[in-house]
C-alpha cells in the first residue's frame, strides 16, 4: 500500500505535464509539412523538415543524459519545456523553410531531454515493483495526448490558420512548465557526487554488453513501431481508400493502442518484461504479414486494430527495460545511450520501408517489416533478463 501511495503522490505532477506535452506534439504533427510547403518547400523538402524532429531527438539523446546527470531530472524537464517554447516561437516567426527546419529540429532536441529526464525521474522515484506500471502509464498518457492534440490543433487553426497548432503546443508547454514547478526533487539512492566526474563515454563503455544486445533489440522494436505509422496509410492508398476513411482506420488503431497501457504495465510488474515485449512484437510482426492480404475497408480495419493491440501491449516496455538495465550511478547517461538505439530505430524503420519499397514494391517491403518485428521478438526473448534487479553496480 505504501508503494502505491508513493506512485500516486507524484502521479499528478509527472503525468499531467506528460499529457500536456503529448497534446502539443500531437497538435503540430499534422501541420509541419504543410507549414513547410507554405514557405515554398517542395514535397520532398517538406518531408525533410518533418524528419528534422526525429533527427534532433537522435542527436540530443547522449547530451540529454549528460545534462540530466549534471543538473537533475526536474531541472532538465523544466529546461526542456522552456527550450521547446522558444523553438515553437521560432516556428511562428521564421521567414523561410530552413529556419523552420532548424526550429523543428530544436523541438526534437527538447523532446530528447524531456523524455530522458522524465524516464530517469520515475526510475528513481518509484519502487521497482511499480516501475513498469509507472512507465507504461507514462507512455500511455503520452499516447492520449498525441491523440487529443490534432483535434485541439484543428480547432485552433479555424482561427489562426496553421499557426494555431503551434500556439496549442506553446500554451501546453507553458502549462506543463507550471505543473513541473510543483514536482519535488527525487532523492537519489546513491547520490550524485561520484557521477559528476564520470564521463558519459565511460558509462557507455562499462555497460556496452547490454547496449549491444538489449539495445539492438530496442532498435528493432523502434523500427517496427515506426513502420506501423507508415504502412497503414500507404496500404490504404494502395487499395484505393479515400483519406477520410484512412484517417478513421488510423484513429481506431490508435484508440485500441491507448487502452492497453496499464494492463501491459501490470503484467510486466507481476510476470516479467518478456510476457509483454515478446507478444507485442510477435503481434506487430503478424499484423504486418497480414496487411498485404487485405483488400477492403473491413479487412484493413481488422489488421489495423491488430496493429494497435500489438503496439499497445508494448506501451512503456522500452523505457522499463532501459530503467531495469541502468546503473544506479550514471543512470541518466546510460539511458541516453539506450534511448539512442530506440530512437535510431524509429528513424530507420520508415527509411528501410522506403528503400525496400523502391526496390521490391510495397507488399514485399511490408513483409520485410514483419520479419523485423519477429526479429525484435526473438531479441527480446533472448536478451531480457528473467527478473529486474533493484540496483546495478556502478
Amino acid at each position: 500500500m505504501s508503494q502505491a501511495r508513493s506512485l500516486w503522490k507524484i502521479a499528478p505532477a509527472v503525468y499531467l505535464p506528460a499529457l500536456l506535452y503529448g497534446i502539443g506534439q500531437g497538435a503540430i504533427a499534422p501541420v509541419v509539412a504543410l507549414s513547410a510547403t507554405h514557405l515554398g518547400a517542395s514535397v520532398a523538402v517538406a518531408g525533410l523538415v518533418v524528419a528534422a524532429a526525429g533527427l534532433g531527438q537522435v542527436i540530443g539523446d547522449i547530451p540529454a543524459g549528460a545534462l540530466t546527470n549534471r543538473i537533475g531530472e526536474r531541472k532538465a524537464m523544466l529546461g526542456a519545456t522552456v527550450f521547446v517554447a522558444f523553438a515553437l516561437a521560432g516556428c511562428l516567426v521564421v521567414p523561410n523553410v530552413w529556419g523552420l527546419a532548424i526550429a523543428i529540429g530544436c523541438t526534437g532536441l527538447a523532446g530528447a531531454v524531456w523524455g530522458l529526464a522524465r524516464q530517469a525521474y520515475l526510475s528513481e522515484a518509484v519502487p521497482i515493483e511499480l516501475r513498469a506500471r509507472a512507465l507504461s502509464t507514462l507512455g500511455g498518457v503520452q499516447r492520449i495526448g498525441s491523440f487529443i492534440g490534432p483535434f485541439l490543433g484543428a480547432f485552433a487553426m479555424k482561427f489562426l490558420n496553421t499557426d494555431g497548432a503551434y500556439w496549442v503546443h506553446l500554451v501546453a508547454a507553458v502549462l506543463a512548465c507550471g505543473v513541473l514547478l510543483s514536482l519535488p526533487d527525487v532523492e537519489h539512492r546513491r547520490g550524485r557526487g561520484p557521477v559528476a566526474g564520470q564521463s558519459t563515454w565511460v558509462v557507455i563503455r562499462d555497460h556496452f554488453p547490454v547496449l549491444r544486445t538489449l539495445g539492438v533489440g530496442a532498435l528493432l522494436v523502434g523500427a517496427v513501431r515506426a513502420s506501423r505509422q507508415v504502412v497503414i496509410p500507404l496500404w490504404a492508398l494502395h487499395i484505393g481508400l479515400d483519406p477520410q476513411t484512412t484517417s478513421v482506420i488510423f484513429g481506431l488503431s490508435g484508440a485500441v493502442d491507448m487502452l492497453l497501457f496499464y494492463p501491459a504495465g501490470s503484467v510486466m510488474d507481476r510476470l516479467g518484461r518478456k510476457w509483454v515485449a515478446v507478444p507485442s512484437m510477435f503481434v506487430l510482426g503478424l499484423a504486418h504479414l497480414l496487411l498485404p492480404l487485405t483488400h477492403t475497408t473491413v479487412t484493413l480495419t481488422a489488421v489495423a486494430l491488430l496493429m494497435g493491440i500489438g503496439n499497445g501491449l508494448g506501451a512503456g516496455v522500452i523505457m522499463t527495460l532501459g530503467a531495469d538495465a541502468s546503473p544506479a550511478v550514471g543512470r541518466a547517461q546510460f539511458l541516453g545511450a539506450f534511448r539512442l538505439f530506440a530512437d535510431t530505430g524509429n528513424g530507420a524503420g520508415p527509411l528501410l520501408l522506403a528503400g525496400a519499397t523502391a526496390v521490391l514494391g510495397l507488399a514485399p517491403a511490408i513483409v520485410i517489416m514483419a520479419g523485423t518485428g519477429w526479429a525484435a521478438a526473438t531479441a527480446m526473448h533472448r536478451w531480457i533478463p528473467p527478473h529486474p534487479q533493484a540496483e546495478q553496480p556502478a
